[in-house]
């Protein structure tokens, strides 16, 4: 896992060097193992190495012949397969990076629709004069790009790019609106002016500085259920989530686990233990505040069934007042989701011990989990529903101008979504797949791990594993009131500890009544941030803080987040101190 960034120059100028080496530098954490450089003519790229496989030769840049170079952030989990089938190719390393490049060499533009894994690569190939920015389907890994008339340059995260003076610190009001409603930005922009992603399965081709081609995978087929029973779904899940728990175990340095107390993470773990000799290493967070779900004492239950080495990460309310900071510091893509929380202090831990983790995202989404799934396939008369239908801030006049447009991104994947073989559970499914899980849950993994030098595996969003589940019949995936219908029907044969068939109380963390305990004085502080001033009433939003309920404290947690990250990446003020001393 690594950092990579570089430069495309416009025709007649000179690449910006300076620039480059100033986002390898902010990179840095992502790679604190090595680095590289590439420099051709008007082209640049660099890279930061997280080394976890081929750890003597699988320095970056790679290069193959005819004037082929790449540099990568990610893991091809099928690169042994793809090295037998290419037999004829020479292979100068063991890296599983090396691979692409001699599938550009046989496939061209289409090389990324056979690998397996999760990566963000850029391509220089010299003699075409042309560079290729690609990203894995589920977006798992990131990739950011400018585009201006000096050119073309990117990174795996907007942060270097801020920093290499690239782009501007201004935000996108409607991107800042859609943030604020939803916790979350949608689609190609994101909140920093000029500053756009690359799309989840895209690959650029960009020739003489300009983007000329857009290719794109999608991560999901477009086919309809599958017809298949009970028994035979229960065995072909066996299979497939066994073989993508084992490639996603390829690594060449030690590795571990995150087991909460759902339903995705014990399957996974019961996967990892069938497949390992020795035990192995899971982390758990819990809380201090009896308020909330404690995941650690059914987790404890599920690691002791499974013989695995158990280890609880405890965030208290003091970590949330001295981390906080950090943490929306590191999320330069700003998703406002409390669980980056217990995700960062899991993963400084888990870092002094193992340099990877899998991890169960992409479950509740390819195995359709979520209660909004349910109520989104239900017609409008039995209580049906579209998906989000409502932003955090409706109804509680904080915002200086009720935004209009805020849903304009969803009712877009919704747009995207269907299509005649795919049924209504699917599109549900796909909408979120868009949006919510690599511009949320995905973007959380990533900065909270790689943060610490932590790279994040996620078995469920394996193509093979992905496109069974997504295909299952309705009835394998929702029966009644639960959700996940197969996967908690081989977890209970699997793990009968595990409880697969209880309904989960839901992941919470109790920011509610942490902020509440000093709504008083953090009321003032967040109303009077420049970036909350702007988009707020500081009236309303020193009233909020002092108001009950969940919908208020929510507002109030997002508004927080927002204030410390507008601090830090717009105001350009160093993530120091604890919250209170980063507002005043």
């Amino acid at each position: 896992m690594c950092g990579i960034a570089g430069i495309i120059a416009a025709p007649g100028t000179e690449v910006n060097l300076d620039a480059v080496y100033a986002m390898r530098k902010a990179l840095k954490h992502r790679g604190p193992d090595g680095d590289g450089l590439y420099v051709n003519g008007s082209i640049a790229l660099a890279q930061t190495r997280l080394a976890i496989i081929d750890l003597a030769t699988g320095d970056q840049p790679l290069y193959a012949p005819g004037g082929i170079a790449l540099v990568a952030n990610g893991e091809i989990y099928n690169y042994l397969e793809l090295k037998q089938e290419m037999a004829e190719a020479h292979f100068a390393t063991a890296s599983d990076c090396e691979v692409p490049l001699h599938l550009y060499r046989r496939e061209g533009p289409d090389f990324a629709e056979h690998l397996r894994g999760m990566y963000a690569i850029a391509l220089h190939d010299a003699a075409e004069d042309r560079l290729l920015l690609s990203r894995d389907p589920f977006g798992i890994k990131p990739l950011y790009y400018v585009a201006g008339p000096a050119g073309l340059a990117f990174a795996s995260e907007p942060g270097a790019l801020l920093d290499a003076g690239l782009a501007p610190r201004r935000i996108v009001p409607r991107s800042r609106d859609e943030l604020l409603q939803l916790q979350f930005t949608t689609g190609r922009d994101t909140i920093f002016e000029g500053i756009q992603r690359l799309l989840p399965g895209e690959t650029l081709v960009v020739s003489r500085a300009r983007i000329v081609e857009r290719r794109r995978i999608d991560p999901l087929p477009a086919l309809p259920p599958v017809q298949i029973g009970e028994a035979a779904a229960l065995a072909e899940l066996d299979k497939v989530l066994l073989e993508s728990v084992t490639l996603h175990q390829r690594s060449d340095v030690p590795y571990g686990m995150f087991l909460s107390g759902g339903v995705d993470s014990a399957a996974l773990l019961a996967a990892m233990a069938r497949v390992n000799d020795r035990p192995v290493l899971a982390y758990t967070a819990g809380f201090d505040r009896g308020e909330v779900n404690d995941e650690r004492a059914h987790a404890r239950a599920v690691a002791g069934a499974l013989g695995a080495e158990h280890v609880e990460v405890e965030f208290g309310e003091q970590d949330f007042w001295d981390l906080l900071p950090r943490i929306a510091a590191a999320v330069d893509d700003p998703a406002a989701d409390y669980a980056v929380l217990p995700t960062w202090k899991l993963a400084e831990r888990a870092a002094q011990d193992v340099k990877v983790v899998l991890s169960g995202e992409g479950g509740d989404e390819i195995f359709a989990g979520y209660g909004r799934y349910r109520s989104a396939i239900r017609p409008w008369w039995r209580g049906g529903r579209a998906m989000r239908p409502r932003g955090i801030f409706d109804g509680l006049g904080v915002l200086r101008q009720e935004p209009t447009g805020w849903r304009d991104g969803i009712v877009a994947a919704e747009s995207l979504s269907g299509g005649k073989d795919r049924n209504r559970l699917q599109s549900v499914q796909a909408v979120d797949c868009a949006d919510w899980l690599p511009n949320d849950l995905l973007t959380k993994l990533d900065r909270c791990l790689m943060a610490h030098g932590l790279e994040g595996r996620t078995p469920y969003l394996d193509p093979a594993l992905a496109a069974f589940a997504y295909r299952l019949p309705d009835g394998l995936k929702i029966r009644g009131r639960l959700g996940k219908y197969l996967l908690r029907a081989w977890l209970d044969k699997a793990v009968p500890v595990a409880g697969a068939f209880t309904r989960k109380r839901g992941f919470t963390v109790p920011v509610g009544s942490w902020i509440a305990a000093r709504g008083d004085r953090l009321g003032p502080l967040v109303a009077a941030q420049p970036g909350v001033a702007e988009a707020c009433h500081p009236d309303a939003v020193r009233r909020l803080y002092g108001a009950t309920g969940k919908h208020a404290a929510f507002a109030c947690w997002t508004l927080l987040f927002y204030a410390l990250w507008h601090q830090h990446h717009v105001v350009g003020r160093p993530a120091e101190g604890d919250v209170t001393a980063m507002l005043e």
